[in-house]
């Protein structure tokens, strides 16, 4: 039997047991595989070593298809980029062939929850089935492991806002004696959005690096080491874009050495790399800085200088430049994204960034000859002057090739400098080392060359895969598009669709979900919505259910999941955080209405800028640009409502654009093939049907 060497020699020596005998992937029909397509192909089969292992697993033709173009794609060190419908198990399909090639590899998720999953609970079930002696690393930002000479600083020196920090405080004490990682996602109850997490976390501007007193027993240091040691590590999109523009959690020293780099839910990599490989100057970000400068200046140099009014003094800029962002703004919900020219050029932003400035430089002139005092001092001086050049670039003039644009929310604003895409940074990461580089997602375009992804990718020149879902959509999914129906530009809108939905909820007892396209109508569906069924329980039967109507922002999203999946009569009504990542299978989710179709809004600098671009080389901008990322939006939501092969649904877009344009083709063509109705009596009647299998 002739079996492939191991790690480090391309294929796996260990054996398809727990003892090593017969080789991992392998049949039971005594084959042995010659190629790590053959490989591949044995363990997919109905008598491999994933049916061995769990004889639950279907046999899926296009899960063994893309395994195998992954496998081709590892084989000869090229690129692929594929998209696979739900259900397909993608993750399996990368897998599966990475594991068997016993090539070194990078994974990346699109966020740390689904990082979690993939390294796990996927990885573990993986290597166990294919049994693989596999050294497996999971990697993260700096923020998400606890710093523990910052722990110590907080102990000692913070001034926590109430009694409720002090307790969460001791409690992060203790868990820091048995945790091994650091990772503070281990810690149940630790809210992520907790003030203290900043207090006992490092970023790379207030890490102390070498000069730590606890260097060697860093969390950080340790998590880079074993993802330098592992055979597959798992990262997210945040830090891979993050580090190769900072060279900062080790990402890029990692990549070089691997031979195949995979990204997941790739659908997201276009504009998380815009977001992270630009520059960023955010009002937090000086608070963050004023807070440590004070507090080292208190602790190791009292007396010799004025640490509170230096600090007071970079505080009041912060504030100061984020009024200057709101300008006439005051009530916001979520992130505004504001055009350069709605405050380049104003006094008052001018003014802003010019305080700024000399803030930090005075905060530098303090440090500078401290420097040698402490590691604190030193790292201290750096980041006030990277402040003050920051300042001073945003008041220069746009680079050319680049878009700046103002994030606002209601605490912070956030000055942001970009390239339009990640062609440019990923062409140059391919041209570096020859690896395997692998893209998959549910949803990377509407045509066959997945051209939405691609081209602001720099991938026009990889093979591309589309592979469809192995559901029964014909049979077990409805679409209707409700007309005569307002059109979205109506103020009559937002009622119109709130009034329909409490009608589909109340036909299925709510397990229905209200996906908005903007958090601006939200709230005018949400109160349609309640008001809907307030009414009908007015005029009901007696002790008809009551329907709870859950709302994005009324609590944390997975504690309104959580409440939705409880098997109660709800209604959940979400923006964007909802439209993906979200899995309810069964029938707890019986129906997802979309507000409108998800076209890039108009006046979004970012859409603007790419706008022009494709003008200015004589292209159709509302084809090109528009349709292909209303088309990639509206999958996406549409995907929240068959998930396993047993579900059945109906989506409702409230859009009549998708019936009378010429547009509406292709982009009804782009959903998974639905049966569609004509009425509304039709699709209430499919929704008794649906709720009489209840």
């Amino acid at each position: 039997m002739k079996r492939p060497p191991g790690p480090g020699g391309g294929r796996p020596a260990a054996g398809g047991g727990p003892d090593g005998s017969g080789p991992p992937g392998a049949s039971s029909t005594g084959t042995d595989p010659e190629s790590l397509a053959e490989w591949v192909a044995a363990a997919f089969a109905g008598d491999g070593a994933l049916a061995r292992h769990d004889p639950t697993l279907a046999q899926r033709d296009a899960q063994l298809q893309l395994a195998l173009q992954v496998a081709a794609a590892v084989d000869h060190r090229t690129s692929l980029v594929a998209e696979a419908g739900t259900g397909v198990g993608k993750t399996f399909a990368y897998l599966v062939p990475l594991l068997l090639s016993g090539r070194r590899t990078l994974v990346s998720t699109a966020t740390k929850a689904l990082q979690d999953q993939l390294y796990l609970r996927d990885l573990p079930w993986l290597c166990e089935a294919l049994g693989l002696p596999l050294r497996r690393a999971l990697l993260k930002g700096r923020s998400s492991y606890l710093c523990l000479h910052r722990l110590e600083q907080a102990r000692s020196h913070a001034t926590l806002p109430d009694r409720h920090a002090v307790r969460q405080l001791a409690r992060i004490e203790q868990w820091a004696r048995r945790t091994r990682s650091g990772d503070l996602a281990e810690m149940d109850g630790l809210d992520e959005r907790s003030p203290l997490l900043a207090l006992v976390s490092s970023t790379r501007d207030n890490c102390l690096g070498s000069d730590c007193p606890q260097w060697t027993a860093c969390h950080v240091n340790r998590a880079r080491r074993e993802a330098m040691a592992a055979d597959l590590v798992v990262v997210n999109h945040h830090l891979f874009f993050a580090d190769l523009a900072l060279r900062d959690s080790g990402v890029a020293e990692l990549l070089p050495t691997v031979d195949a780099a995979v990204f997941d839910e790739a659908h997201q990599l276009v504009e998380t790399g815009v977001q992270f490989l630009g520059r960023v100057l955010g009002s937090a970000q000086v608070i963050d800085f004023a807070r440590d400068l004070l507090a080292a200046g208190l602790q190791q140099a009292r007396g010799l200088r004025d640490w509170p009014g230096a600090a007071a003094l970079l505080d009041a800029a912060a504030r100061r430049l984020r009024l200057a962002c709101a300008g006439p703004l005051r009530e916001l919900r979520g992130t505004l994204k504001l055009r350069w020219r709605e405050r380049a050029g104003d006094a008052g932003f001018d003014a802003a960034l010019q305080s700024l400035a000399e803030a930090a430089a005075a905060a530098a002139a303090d440090l500078a000859e401290l420097r040698a005092a402490a590691p604190d001092f030193e790292r201290l001086h750096d980041r006030a002057q990277a402040l003050q050049a920051l300042a001073q670039g945003f008041a220069a003039a746009v680079p050319e090739g680049c878009v700046r644009w103002i994030d606002l929310t209601a605490q912070q604003a956030r000055l942001v400098e970009s390239d339009l895409d990640i062609a440019d940074m990923l062409s140059e990461q391919r041209r570096r080392a020859p690896k395997a580089w692998i893209f998959t997602s549910a949803t990377l375009g509407d045509d066959e060359r997945l051209s939405w992804f691609t081209g602001a990718a720099g991938l026009e020149d990889a093979a591309t895969l589309r592979v469809g879902s192995p559901f029964d959509y014909a049979a077990h999914a409805r679409l209707w598009v409700p007309l005569p129906f307002a059109l979205p530009n109506d103020p009559a809108h937002p009622a119109a669709v709130g009034a329909l939905a409490a009608r589909c909820a109340r036909a299925l007892g709510g397990r229905t979900f209200v996906l908005t396209t903007t958090l601006r109508v939200l709230p005018l569906i949400a109160q349609a919505l309640r008001s809907a069924l307030d009414e009908s329980d007015l005029g009901g039967a007696p002790g008809a259910a009551l329907i709870d109507v859950l709302v994005q922002g009324s609590q944390p999203r997975r504690m309104l999941l959580e409440r939705f999946r409880s098997g109660r009569g709800s209604v959940l009504v979400g923006s964007q955080s909802f439209w993906e990542g979200i899995d309810v299978p069964g029938d707890a989710l019986q129906c997802v209405l979309i507000d409108k179709l998800p076209f890039p809004p108009p006046n979004d600098p970012l859409v603007e800028a790419r706008v022009r671009r494709i003008e200015a080389r004589g292209g159709r901008p509302f084809d090109e640009y528009f349709v292909a990322e209303a088309a990639v939006s509206l999958k996406q939501g549409a995907g929240r409502l068959i998930r396993s092969e047993h579900d059945r649904g109906l989506l409702v877009v409230c859009d009549p654009r998708l019936r009378r344009m010429g547009y509406g083709a292709r982009l009804r063509a782009a959903l998974p093939p639905m049966a569609e109705l004509a009425t509304q009596e039709q699709a209430l009647d499919w929704l008794a049907e649906l709720a009489a299998a209840h």
